[in-house]
């Protein structure tokens, strides 16, 4: 074709843009004319805007170098393939784990076993290199689990079997060398999940009820193995006392680690975004008092134990434990339901202005030298019901990383009864799902919106909640909302069904579980849906390789997991590995001189 007459340009260019994109991907190679057209930039540009139908206000990522290689990212890059299905689990499949080196992942079932795989096959298919099964400590299913720093330890979640209200549960922790396990820590609620705060030490939770909808959440430190000389070093530590009010608990604890924060890949406009985006949708920062008065901790337990085992409603008792101007929340109630709960409401925001440590305004603040230091407890949490609606950030202090200090109840000598919130960020909806970028910056957050506008009278009786799922972006620089959320997976169980989702992040893309039967991929700076991954039942989690971001799993409640590679990864793999060129004909000729004759002679 090179010998044809040539076509003006910009005809050919408007052939181009007529022709599907995977043909003008290879079309360059027909003669040279169309492959200069067809790495034209305004080619490519123009194909990337339509195409993906982004709002051409919506700059091209600055971390790439032209739009045509933008182009074949998300269209060549994307872990949109099906290449393996693993079916070694024999009930539902709720979490994904890869180690952080990439050459391992577990995975968590309600058949009560967690797995562990091996990605680093020569063939690239994946296998199972160890089972184990938790039936033995009396556990229903494994529904979490994470790896240490150091890929050397495994922390993994259970829920207890028990009636269909039990909320207790245990983290367990097996070496990686051996398989053995090294310690076993209670957990309630079992949705605390628990997290590593470090290679040695983790996270737990336990729950203690005040009253019919007030508890206080303890988190605990951890450490993940006792030393030789256990009786003389303390191994749990308490780490922060929370109260909950309107029967609201601490879950999905997770660990971020600010010096790991690098060059921002997310362009965020915070002055536009607090222009425009509404009040209802603003982060929110809780008061929740000062401390004027001490209460001893475990008399103050005791005499509620005490109340609740003679079958005696604390709120029967407040008029008691509180003053009299309380007298006017009675008036005009309909029930004496909803006469008991407000009253306990109104007891346990009294109690927590007299027994909760001030917030210090500048812990969450930088200075030079600290921001690489800093590291935030997350949470979900709540105020106004049971429905975890709300983020909680608490500010991990140095001298709180490690179980060294005052043995196990010395602490309780502290003149604060409950340690304050940082700062709070109310989603205005059903938060069912969380997940940390890779340099731990920004949080990704599942939720369920309520009705725009709804109030809530009655604790026990939450909003509805969407059956779209909205993916929230929270710069945990900033402690801001980005105005963007990314919308295109469903949900459909209702408020007091409604289970997590597992997220994950990479450099380039997020990606999540529906129940809608798919996977879902969304590329993080243009905030569009790349892919759909389909499976036979509910999507629970999704998880990319730390290695290679081309790799993705996902796993169903169909008892599968799916392993996804790119279009690009898949073509290599299906390439026959070819001899390497010689340099030039010389060097060919001096590399086959025994074998190569001139003239017909050697």
């Amino acid at each position: 074709m090179d010998d044809g007459p040539a076509l003006p340009d910009s005809l050919v260019l408007e052939i181009f843009l007529r022709l599907p994109h995977d043909t003008v991907l290879s079309a360059g190679l027909a003669c040279r004319q169309w492959l200069a057209v067809s790495r034209d930039e305004f080619l490519w540009r123009e194909l990337f805007y339509s195409y993906y139908r982004i709002p051409r206000s919506v700059p091209r990522h600055p971390a790439s170098l032209s739009w045509y290689r933008e182009f074949k990212r998300l269209f060549d890059c994307i872990p949109c393939v099906e290449v393996q299905t693993l079916k070694e689990h024999h009930d539902q499949v709720l979490h994904l784990a890869f180690s952080h080196r990439g050459h391992r992942f577990s995975s968590c079932s309600k058949d009560c076993t967690v797995k562990l795989w091996d990605t680093e096959r020569l063939d690239g298919t994946i296998t199972m290199v160890h089972s184990s099964s938790m039936r033995q400590f009396n556990w229903g299913y494994t529904q979490f689990s994470q790896f240490n720093a150091d890929d050397t330890l495994l922390l993994v979640s259970g829920v207890y079997l028990g009636s269909h209200h039990s909320s207790s549960g245990e983290i367990a922790v097996i070496s990686l060398e051996n398989y053995t396990l090294l310690s076993r820590v209670r957990n309630k609620p079992y949705d605390v999940f628990g997290c590593w705060l470090n290679e040695t030490h983790l996270i737990s939770g336990n729950l203690h009820w005040i009253g019919n909808m007030t508890s206080c959440s303890v988190l605990w430190l951890n450490k993940a193995f006792q030393d030789v000389e256990s009786e003389n070093v303390n191994v749990v530590k308490r780490l922060f006392k929370i109260q909950n009010i309107n029967a609201s608990t601490i879950r999905t604890v997770m660990v971020a680690h600010c010096r790991r924060h690098d060059s921002p890949d997310l362009l965020l406009d915070y002055e536009a975004q607090a222009q425009s985006q509404p009040l209802s949708h603003q982060p929110l920062l809780f008061d929740l008092g000062t401390t004027d008065s001490e209460e001893d901790e475990e008399d103050d337990e005791e005499r509620r134990r005490e109340m609740r085992l003679q079958g005696l409603s604390t709120a029967a008792h407040l008029p008691q434990l509180t003053s009299s101007g309380l007298e006017h929340v009675i008036q005009g109630r309909h029930s004496e339901a909803s006469e008991a709960r407000e009253l306990e409401t109104k007891w346990a925001r009294l109690m927590a202005r007299a027994h909760t440590k001030a917030p210090d305004p500048n812990v969450l603040s930088s200075t030079p030298g600290d921001e690489e230091d800093k590291t935030y407890l997350l949470f979900t949490t709540g105020s106004l019901t049971y429905s975890p609606h709300q983020i909680g950030i608490k500010r991990i202090m140095p001298d709180q990383m490690t179980t060294s200090g005052p043995v196990l109840g010395e602490e309780r000598s502290t003149d604060e009864f409950f340690d304050s919130l940082d700062h709070v960020i109310d989603i205005h909806g059903h938060i069912i799902g969380m997940g940390l970028s890779p340099d731990h910056r920004y949080l990704y957050v599942n939720s369920r919106a309520w009705p725009a506008g709804c109030v809530i009278s009655d604790p026990m009786s939450p909003p509805p909640i969407a059956e779209e799922i909205d993916l929230h972006v929270i710069d945990l620089k900033s402690l801001r909302e980005e105005r963007r959320s990314l919308r295109a997976h469903r949900a459909f169980t209702p408020n007091d069904e409604c289970f997590f989702i597992f997220l994950d992040v990479s450099r380039d893309f997020v990606a999540s579980g529906a129940e809608d039967k798919h996977g879902y991929i969304w590329d993080r700076h243009y905030n569009i849906c790349l892919a759909r991954l389909q499976h036979d039942d509910v999507v629970n989690s999704v998880a990319f390789s730390p290695a290679d971001q081309e790799l993705l799993l996902s796993a169903s409640d169909d008892s599968t997991i799916k392993v996804w590679r790119s279009p690009r990864m898949v073509r290599l793999a299906q390439t026959p590995a070819r001899p390497p060129r010689p340099r030039s004909l010389l060097s060919w000729l001096g590399r086959n001189k025994k074998t190569t004759s001139v003239n017909g002679k050697p």
